[in-house]
C-alpha cells in the first residue's frame, strides 16, 4: 500500500470517526482540568482519575449485569451503563476531593500530590482486578455497554457540546468571574468576599467528575471492559492539549481535536505499509513534546496556579 490510500473514502472516513472518538475523552479531560488549573491548583493526577473511572465504570457495569446475564446471557438493561457512568463520575469526584484536600487544606506540593493519585492509579486497579477475576490485567466483557446513537457513543456528543457550556461557565457567569480571579489574584478575591477555598474545592472536584467520566467512555464506549493502564497517558496528553490550549474552552478544542487526530492517524496507519511502525505508534507523544517545546513558553498560566493560599 503506497501513499495514495490515504486519499480514500475508505481511509478518511474511518479517520475521521476515529478522529471524534479519539478527542472525547481528551476533550472530557482536559476541560475538568482547566476548572482545576483556572482556579489556581495543579491537576496532574488526570491521568489516575481517568483510570479509576474506566475502573469503576467496567467492574460496576459487570456486576450489576451478572445477575441479569445468569437468567439470560443476552440481556439488555438499558439502565446499567448509564448507573456505571454516574459512579465513575462520582468516583473520580472523590479522588478530585483527595488532591483537593491535600493541596488545598494541607498546603502540600500540587505536583507531589497528583504524582502520589497516578501512582496509587498505577497499582490499585490490580488489586481489584484480582479481588474480582482472579488476574491482574483486565476485567471481564461488560456486555450492557453504551449504546451508540449515530454511529458514536452519546459521551461523544457530550463532550463537544460542554465546550460552549464550559465557555459560557467561565466567561459569562458570576462564577466563572470568581473562579478566574481565585486562580490569578487570590489574595484579593478574598478581600471582595470570594471564598477562596471552597471555590478552588468546586473546581478541582469538578475536573475529577469530568475525567471519570472520560474514564467510563474508555472502558464501556470505546472498549467492552477495563484493561490495565488503557488510558495509556492520555491524562497528560489532555494536560499538554490545556496548556497548548492557553486555558480557554475553545483552544482547549482545537488542542484536542489536534492530538485526537493525531491518535487516529497513528491507528489508521498502523498495518500500512507507508512508515515504520515504531514511529506510527510513537507519533502521538512526538507531536505532544514538540507542542510542549513550542508553545509551552507562549501560554501564560493563571499568575496563582501552584500556590496555596493562606489568608
Amino acid at each position: 500500500m503506497g501513499i495514495e490510500t490515504i486519499f480514500t473514502a475508505a481511509f478518511l472516513v474511518p479517520l475521521l470517526q476515529t478522529t471524534l472518538r479519539s478527542t472525547t475523552t481528551l476533550l472530557l479531560t482536559a476541560l475538568g482540568g482547566m476548572f482545576s488549573e483556572r482556579s489556581g491548583v495543579v491537576n496532574i493526577a488526570l491521568e489516575g482519575m481517568i483510570i479509576f473511572g474506566a475502573l469503576t465504570a467496567a467492574v460496576s457495569a459487570q456486576l450489576m449485569e451478572a445477575p441479569y446475564l445468569a437468567k439470560d446471557p443476552g440481556a439488555r438493561i438499558w439502565w446499567i451503563p448509564w448507573v456505571a457512568v454516574l459512579l465513575a463520575m462520582v468516583v473520580g469526584a472523590f479522588i478530585g476531593w483527595i488532591h483537593a484536600v491535600v493541596s488545598i487544606k494541607y498546603k502540600a506540593d500540587q505536583i507531589i500530590s497528583g504524582t502520589a493519585i497516578n501512582l496509587l492509579a498505577a497499582g490499585l486497579p490490580s488489586l481489584v482486578l484480582v479481588y474480582f477475576y482472579d488476574n491482574t490485567t483486565a476485567s471481564k466483557e461488560v456486555v450492557n455497554r453504551l449504546p451508540e446513537w449515530f454511529g458514536f457513543s452519546p459521551l461523544v456528543y457530550l463532550a463537544f457540546a460542554l465546550v460552549p457550556i464550559t465557555w459560557y461557565v467561565m466567561f459569562k457567569t458570576p462564577w466563572g468571574l470568581r473562579l478566574r480571579s481565585v486562580g490569578e489574584h487570590p489574595e484579593a478575591a478574598d478581600t471582595m468576599g470570594i471564598n477562596v477555598f471552597r471555590t478552588r474545592y468546586v473546581a478541582v472536584i469538578l475536573s475529577g467528575v469530568l475525567a471519570g467520566l472520560a474514564g467510563a467512555f474508555l472502558s464501556i464506549g470505546v472498549l467492552n471492559q477495563f484493561v490495565r493502564n488503557m488510558s495509556a497517558g492520555q491524562g497528560f496528553i489532555a494536560l499538554a492539549a490545556l496548556i497548548f490550549g492557553k486555558w480557554h474552552p475553545i483552544g482547549v478544542l482545537g488542542a484536542t481535536l489536534l492530538f485526537g487526530f493525531a491518535k487516529a492517524l497513528a491507528i489508521q496507519l498502523g498495518g500500512k505499509d507507508i512508515v515504520p511502525p515504531t514511529v506510527i505508534e510513537a507519533f502521538p507523544f512526538i507531536l505532544t513534546m514538540l507542542v510542549l517545546a513550542g508553545f509551552v513558553g507562549t501560554s501564560r498560566a493563571p499568575k496563582a496556579i501552584g500556590k496555596p493560599y493562606e489568608k
